[in-house]
């Protein structure tokens, strides 16, 4: 008698269960506690020198002692994370000259002011500028202390893949304890061997349980003379979202740190899904990426996810999105990829056949591999005759990939236009903030020429990958506006075109307004569902202004360049703000309301953080 599949499943949970350890599970439900009551705060650091390593740390000061909450190194200056429960928090880094872990007394740091954390789960922008000289407080919270120093989070740090950090295992254990792993060694892209500008990156991510190490055969048989390879390691038990954000965050700063014509991404897995979503997101910023090849993806999720999250004492975070009916799958296509990416769909059937389980690569059924919105979406759809390990070392895979990616490569005229943008911010160093550049054709009847990259804001710096035409070229810096608003050039295949624009400080606030509601619905690194606003008043230095829904833009880029105060969707902006405090009044449509005081100074920017209004409120508060 053939036993019924939910049985099966069910025996399968069961089976699941008993592999894990009671210890195991316990850890995993504080695990998964912490990682949707925290939050991940990103910045960038300066030193006095651009190759002093630097030590990142976040200073829990509610308590006497001014605990360290987390911290990070970074092998040389740039963008951190680090990752806290709600409290009150001081940033804290300074360069590590000797190389001891220690703040020395001849070693420049600084110190942020204080910052309220509780319920943000992303809170962007929170820079520090280390000085020639030490600051005394930072001097007075560091003494004494000493920090691990044996793995730096800043991207571009070289991986040595004979390294645990690299292994198997770490990939296991970073599955099965994501806060864990992501305190202890972060998640990071990283280089295989150092920078080389005249070859091509390709950016590999894996997939759930996995590590770098899974693409060892692929780095054997990658023809270094066109390629270099680049690894994208993240907590695979991690909510999906978060580590799409987080792969944002770190290509932002290799593009700051880094300037490539072309980039791929090779994906296994559940990283495909991961990928997609951080395409979707942001991939309009990186006109770079070019192909994007998944392999073995689970494009409609997993039913065992269902039944874990349903079922099971204890549960890992990457399951919920890996849910067949839930929002992150069902959002995943919503939205098409970037114009100028180009998806190819390779898939394994190597997984036995039987009468009561569906057809699969051993791990991930055949259906949710060939989901239909996926195969529409992809250039070509290629199945292999693998299971869904060795799929990662076949040599005909491989080849196929490395075919995917070289056609384009070998015609570099095809986006061989070169930009100089020069940008005039006076006395003002904006060398770390990061500057979007939106480039519209003007050649093309169509709007899929059009570009949008995010470019660190310094003086001059020079763009490559430009595809040759005429476009409508605007700078967007955060606290400042450009002049002139707009202007005209022409990028040309054989030639270098130059922008220039001043920066003159102005007032903004910005914000994003999301709703508490199910606690899974906001994990840490994660923006959090948006709600719907129905009305934001601003009252202050300039009188009273007014945001409502009715007149709600689809782009708040474009508003924001055209200096108009705008709303879109659950996203605001004021701008030309004076100097001074404002009060800022949120309503949601069902009448929900957030009320908050903000203090606006022309050209500076603070830590972004969201408005959370309860989904359930029926009445105003304040």
């Amino acid at each position: 008698m053939a036993i019924a599949r939910p049985t099966l499943r069910v025996i399968a949970l069961l089976c699941l269960i008993a592999f894990v350890s009671g210890c195991t599970l316990v850890q995993l439900r504080k695990e998964a506690a912490s990682f949707y009551a925290s939050t991940v705060i990103v910045g960038r650091v300066t030193a006095p020198s651009e190759s002093s390593s630097v030590i990142v740390a976040a200073i829990d000061i509610d308590e006497h002692e001014q605990r360290i909450s987390h911290h990070a190194w970074l092998h040389e200056p740039g963008g951190y994370e680090l990752i806290v429960p709600s409290g009150r928090y001081r940033i804290v880094a300074f360069a590590d000259d000797n190389g001891i872990g220690m703040l020395d007394h001849h070693e420049p740091a600084a110190i942020s002011s204080t910052m309220t954390v509780t319920d943000e789960r992303l809170i962007p922008l929170v820079d520090l500028q280390i000085a020639s000289d030490s600051s005394i407080e930072a001097r007075r919270v560091l003494s004494g202390r000493h920090f691990d120093r044996s793995h730096s989070t800043q991207v571009g740090a070289l991986a040595n893949l004979d390294r645990p950090e690299f292994s198997a295992d770490a990939g296991r254990a970073a599955y099965w304890s994501p806060m864990e792993s992501f305190r202890r060694a972060g998640g990071n892209v990283y280089f295989v061997e150092p920078f080389d500008p005249t070859r091509t990156p390709v950016l590999f991510v894996h997939g759930a349980l996995g590590s770098a190490q899974d693409f060892q055969t692929f780095y054997r048989m990658l023809d270094r003379t066109r390629y270099q390879a680049w690894i994208f390691q993240y907590p695979s038990g991690a909510a999906l979202e978060s580590m799409s954000n987080l792969l944002y965050w770190k290509l932002l700063n290799l593009r700051a740190r880094y300037r490539v014509e072309r980039l791929h991404v090779v994906a296994h897995s559940m990283g495909g899904l991961v990928t997609r979503r951080f395409l979707l997101d942001h991939g309009h910023e990186f006109g770079e990426i070019d192909q994007f090849v998944t392999i073995s993806t689970p494009w409609h999720g997993a039913s065992s996810a269902t039944l874990g999250v349903e079922h099971s004492p204890a549960v890992v975070p990457s399951w919920r999105d890996m849910q067949p009916d839930g929002t992150f799958l069902t959002d995943l296509f919503a939205r098409p990829l970037p114009s100028h990416v180009t998806h190819t769909l390779l898939f394994g059937h190597r997984g036995g056949y039987s009468f009561v389980s569906p057809t699969s690569d051993g791990t991930v059924t055949l259906a949710s591999q060939l989901r239909p919105q996926a195969q529409s979406a992809a250039r070509l759809v290629m199945g292999f005759d693998e299971d869904h390990v060795s799929v990662l070392s076949a040599r005909d895979v491989i080849d196929q990939v490395m075919r995917t990616l070289a056609p384009r490569s070998e015609q570099p005229q095809d986006r061989a236009g070169r930009l100089v943008v020069a940008l005039n911010s006076g006395e003002a160093d904006l060398t770390e903030r990061f500057a979007l550049l939106l480039l519209r054709r003007t050649d093309l009847e169509e709007r899929s020429g059009s570009i949008t990259l995010s470019i660190a804001a310094k003086n001059e710096q020079e763009l490559a990958a430009i595809a040759p035409g005429t476009y409508e070229a605007h700078i967007a810096v955060p606290g400042y506006q450009s002049s002139p608003v707009a202007q005209h050039i022409t990028v040309s295949a054989d030639g270098v075109a130059t922008l220039r624009a001043e920066l003159r400080p102005q007032g903004v606030l910005t914000g994003r307004v999301v709703m508490r509601g199910a606690t899974f619905d906001r994990p840490a690194g994660s923006y959090g569902r948006g709600a719907t606003v129905s009305r934001i008043v601003l009252e202050g230095a300039n009188g009273t202004r007014e945001l409502l829904r009715e007149s709600a833009t689809s782009s708040l880029l474009d508003a924001y360049l055209e200096q108009r105060d705008a709303l879109s969707a659950n996203t605001f902006a004021f701008v030309g703000l004076s100097e001074g405090e404002y009060v800022l009044t949120v309503t949601l449509e069902n009448g929900a309301s957030h009320t908050s005081r903000h203090r606006i100074i022309p050209g500076q920017v603070a830590a972004e953080m969201p408005i959370v209004i309860d989904v359930d409120q029926t009445a105003p508060t304040k």
